[in-house]
């Protein structure tokens, strides 16, 4: 049996571990309540006496972590905390985030799965793994797809607050066939935005591709805001995109785990 290297807790460090704990529990709550806060707001989010939470305000003070409202008295997070939330900010790649959870729905679910973002052409894949039994499907890394008939494009529909785009997305479907309506299962882009909201995600079946479905869910940042789409796709044949199929439910898993990462406080 090997020995634990790390030096045995005195009493002192035991002390100092818990002092750093709370400090950052203060931090924390700060977060939580929006960077600014009375003491006893604080206090009651950490669960501690405002006396006890006082004192530990004041060493963040010193240490530039929180600064004072002179006039209201509440407590905000200063310029050192912004400064490491800028530095954990920058560190925040979606696409660099979600390589691990491409490649574990590859190969868990035996499909392709792409990470997309939103760019000046619309929606755009950025990263794209596939099965040892690839699906013959004509997008790779680099293709842009529509935002009305893909599950990814549905997604950032589904946020779109873009009064010409939508406009434009309204003409689209007015002018769609029948077929392509019916492959779409909504005849109207709110009910589609609805739609996708209500389920978290979105789901479909040989709209884009004859024979291909697929299911995209949102990837949020910290803010809320949707700024990636993780999708999974394969042949309709053998790809249940149902919600409560294999597929759909380990896509919005992986989701929210990147959402999670990237400081979401909406994702779950």
């Amino acid at each position: 049996m090997s020995e634990d290297p790390s030096p045995p807790r005195t009493p002192e460090r035991r002390q100092r571990v818990q002092s750093a704990e709370m400090g950052m529990g203060i931090l924390k709550a700060l977060a939580r309540l929006g960077g600014t806060a009375s003491l006893t707001a604080v206090a009651t989010a950490v669960d501690e006496s405002t006396a006890k939470v006082h004192r530990y305000l004041a060493s963040l003070i010193q240490e530039d972590l929180v600064v004072q409202d002179s006039s209201s008295q509440h407590y905000r997070l200063g310029p050192e905390a912004i400064q490491i939330g800028l530095a954990a900010m920058r560190q925040n790649d979606p696409v660099r985030r979600s390589e691990p959870a491409l490649i574990r729905l590859r190969d868990e679910l035996g499909v392709a799965c792409f990470l997309a973002i939103m760019g000046n052409l619309g929606p755009t894949i950025m990263r794209f793994e596939e099965p040892l039994l690839p699906v013959t499907i004509n997008v790779r890394a680099g293709s842009v797809l529509p935002a009305l008939w893909s599950a990814t494009g549905q997604v950032f529909l589904s946020t779109l607050d873009d009064a010409a785009q939508w406009r434009r997305l309204q003409d689209e479907l007015a002018q769609a066939s029948s077929e392509q309506r019916a492959r779409l299962g909504v005849q109207t882009l709110d009910q589609l935005r609805d739609q996708v909201r209500l389920q978290g995600c979105a789901i479909a079946r040989d709209s884009l591709l004859p024979g291909i479905s697929a299911v995209a869910a949102p990837i949020t940042d910290y803010s809320g805001r949707v700024v990636a789409v993780l999708t999974a796709l394969g042949a309709t044949g053998g790809f249940d995109p149902g919600l409560k199929g294999p597929i759909a439910p380990l896509v919005l898993r992986e989701a929210r785990a990147i959402s999670l990462s990237l400081g979401t406080l909406t994702a779950g």
